[in-house]
């Protein structure tokens, strides 16, 4: 099909919810994709950060074409080697307890918030599920998870919002004090604030909640969901904070590119969730977590330095340019965000971008990055140059 005939039917049979760019995707390989016209892209964006492995991944194609002519799909009454061989090897490698599978961020973040509040109620009863979040944050599209989020502007249409949530300032530990109360039962953060601008949270704010929800025995809730699957340096970004969560969300680039996501769970709360107080038809899909345990096989500490190094470069790279439109960059590992300045928004400039042949993404006013993690010098250098070119 033409990108013409494609648009087309997009707009007559697609509920028009999406601000898209005009190209239509064919294929790719590493961090370069080709449209339906054959023009070349270098991708800075993995699927807004699902691709980890980056495009056709000979192991990755093998893994899930393997288990696709097994087994597709079984309910989750019945037992699966798949599932179980993920949980197994997110739990080892990230030192925690057990796993709920679901699909997706936000479905996730409401596997989160329906652990703490379970967590609290069977030990306190009613009255203790309010959620202390951050402001900036971003935690899904769900009507729950958009309360969650701590930003006006996803707070409309959608009335009557979820209760029970409170938000404090990101890096203000007296504005999370102050948030305090009976009714308390979780603290819920990114641990880099993807959606509201790539925004890393302080180290010491970060030990310091910890400490507090320990005190009061509020559940530490960290939303991995953008940060995890080795995105910033290490196979989830908590592990570079020096904490232990009570209880983390993952989804993104677990799979690789697949439908796949969950909730960890820690000692303190790993038999909350009994039989039948939460579920999903589709969670631990024989097909997606088979391509989860091919990525997790992947994430080893060779593979996190490569990440970080990559991350470093990048981000030295693009403010030595010291473009007019660009300003500082921040971030850990291959989650980048860059300042913009200047006359055009972030939107105006991602479009040049774009049309020029590196794929970007935006976040809060600024442009954000988020590659691949097996994108080649090659395909960086390619990026940077057509950065270059198109902004200069």
């Amino acid at each position: 099909m033409t990108f013409e005939e494609i648009k087309a039917l997009d707009h007559q049979y697609v509920m028009q919810s999406y601000g898209r760019f005009d190209v239509a995707v064919d294929h790719g390989r590493g961090a370069t994709l080709w449209d339906t016209q054959g023009r070349e892209y270098i991708d800075f964006t993995s699927g807004i950060g699902v691709c980890s492995l980056g495009y056709a991944d000979e192991g990755w194609v093998n893994a899930i074409t393997e288990q696709a002519g097994k087994l597709g799909h079984i309910s989750n009454l019945f037992y699966a080697e798949p599932y179980v061989k993920a949980a197994e090897k997110l739990c080892r490698k990230a030192g925690m307890s057990n796993v709920f599978f679901a699909n997706s961020g936000a479905e996730s973040n409401e596997g989160l918030i329906k652990l703490a509040r379970k967590y609290s109620f069977d030990k306190y009863g009613k009255g203790r599920g309010t959620i202390i979040t951050l402001h900036k944050s971003f935690h899904g599209r769900t009507i729950t998870t958009l309360s969650a989020t701590g930003q006006d502007v996803f707070h409309n249409y959608f009335f009557p919002f979820t209760e029970g949530f409170r938000h404090a300032d990101a890096n203000d530990f007296d504005s999370v004090e102050a948030m305090a109360g009976h009714d308390v039962c979780a603290v819920m953060f990114e641990l880099i604030q993807g959606e509201g601008g790539v925004l890393p949270l302080d180290r010491e704010f970060v030990q310091k909640v910890s400490d507090l929800c320990a005190k009061r025995d509020w559940l530490l809730l960290i939303d991995e969901v953008q940060t995890g699957v080795g995105r910033t340096g290490s196979l989830f970004a908590f592990q570079q904070y020096g904490i232990q969560p009570d209880a983390v969300s993952f989804a993104k680039g677990i799979a690789g590119g697949l439908p796949f996501g969950g909730v960890m769970a820690g000692e303190k709360c790993r038999n909350v969730f009994t039989t039948g107080t939460h579920g999903t038809t589709f969670g631990g899909n024989p097909i997606s977590a088979a391509a989860a345990c091919y990525v997790l096989d992947r994430m080893d500490d060779a593979m996190f330095q490569s990440v970080q190094e990559k991350g470093a470069y990048l981000r030295s790279r693009i403010e030595a340019l010291d473009l007019p439109c660009l300003g500082a960059t921040r971030g850990m590992g291959l989650m980048i965000g860059i300042d913009v300045k200047g006359e055009r928004t972030n939107k105006e400039l991602a479009a040049k971008l774009i049309q020029s042949g590196l794929l970007v993404l935006t976040a809060g006013p600024g442009l954000r990055l988020l590659p691949p993690l097996v994108i080649t010098q090659e395909e960086m250098d390619k990026g940077l140059a057509i950065l270059k070119a198109a902004l200069s």
